[in-house]
């Protein structure tokens, strides 16, 4: 300590007079070279004394404690990854640091998904606020708390969470850490690796995908050339029918939006829920608005949102009403104008829309804006 003292005293003199070289830089010619070997000379003392100095205390201590820091966080990082429970670690607003392999087994979503997003987003609408409170409360220092919730992939199965608060080193503000167990305790497994293999094994699951899509776009290429051209409403309703009718969405929403913005086709899971939101106005639908004004096709897995689709005639919001877990909405454009948009949902378990799915239907939006346009 008494060397570290010294050191430090020593650096704070050359720091000062440094500073008083700094104002003699003014001084005339004939006094300059006076100025200078002073300068030459502090040089020479921060080279052959003070970095010496400084060497020593760096070697007395610091590499020993900095490497048995790093040993320290090598072993808890992997503590928690291989931790059989799901666990997770969020911040204040619930957002995602880390999230092990366990909950990422348990919740279906990859850990470089999850990081930075809500956790909440993963969990049903119901149960989002709640979540988002309690965590907060951790965060302050209010005692650990634990409540049951629902995973939005899983609705009908109860989720028992424990959140507890965690300071990590070098961290300003405590962090929650939350252990996730499902209803029937014991019914957990860890995740299993697959065991590795000599050679690669075609993906059935990938080719069935692909041909699937291949199967709708052929059923919708077919609908749009014996559709009736130019007839805007008509080709709509035939690709909403394509769309439901081939398993592609549980809901198909199909809106005009030239003034006046009309509700053209509904399809949804059941006649009374598909004639609710047929008399809903696509002006106060956020998400068809914003898709006409910006002509940009919208992709949501587990929207964060419950109002992006407006609400229903009872108040209560579309997307929650419905359980939707997935969304994509595109638009149809004709002459660089936005003359429509198709909104599709997925609903409960049901996987949500790939990358793959949104480029399909992006392509098939082209030419169903094709075909409801007049011929020239």
């Amino acid at each position: 300590m008494e060397k570290t003292d010294g050191f430090g005293e020593e650096l704070a003199d050359f720091v000062r007079r440094v500073a008083e070289l700094k104002a003699a830089r003014s001084v005339t010619g004939e006094d300059l070279p006076t100025v200078l070997d002073a300068a030459i000379f502090e040089l020479d003392h921060v080279a052959d004394q003070l970095w010496p100095w400084y060497e020593r205390l760096s070697s007395a201590g610091l590499p020993r404690t900095a490497s048995a820091d790093r040993q320290e966080q090598h072993l808890l990082r992997a503590v928690f990854q291989q931790l059989p429970l799901p666990v997770a670690l969020v911040d204040r607003e619930a957002v995602v640091r880390r999230l092990n392999l366990a909950a990422t087994a348990f919740t279906g979503v990859r850990s470089g998904y999850a990081t930075g997003r809500p956790l909440s987003g993963l969990l049903a609408h119901a149960d989002r606020a709640a979540f988002r409170s309690q965590a907060a409360a951790v965060a302050r220092g209010e005692g650990d708390r634990s409540l049951t919730v629902h995973l939005q992939q899983h609705p009908s199965a109860p989720v028992h969470a424990t959140l507890t608060a965690v300071r990590p080193s070098g961290e300003p503000h405590p962090t929650v850490l939350v252990v996730m167990q499902p209803g029937a305790l014991g019914a957990l497994e860890p995740p299993t690796r697959p065991a590795p293999r000599a050679t690669r094994v075609p993906d059935l699951a990938e080719t069935t995908r692909h041909t699937t899509l291949m199967d709708l776009l052929d059923a919708m290429t077919t609908a749009l050339l014996t559709a009736p051209r130019g007839d805007r409403e008509s080709v709509l309703r035939r690709a909403a029918r394509v769309l439901h009718g081939g398993g592609f969405a549980d809901w198909v929403i199909a809106d005009v939006t030239v003034p006046p913005m009309t509700r053209t086709a509904v399809l949804a899971p059941s006649s009374e829920e598909a004639t609710a939101l047929a008399a809903q106005d696509p002006a106060a639908c956020p998400l068809v608005t914003e898709t006409t004004r910006t002509g940009s096709p919208s992709l949501q897995v587990r929207p964060e949102d419950p109002d992006a689709f407006g609400r229903d005639s009872q108040g209560a919001p579309v997307l929650v009403q419905a359980n939707v877990t997935s969304l994509l909405c595109v638009p149809l454009a004709a002459g660089g104008t936005v003359q429509g948009t198709l909104t599709v949902f997925r609903c409960g378990a049901r996987p949500p829309f790939s990358m793959a799915e949104a480029k399909a239907l992006d392509t098939m939006s082209r030419h169903i804006s094709l075909a409801a346009t007049e011929a020239p």
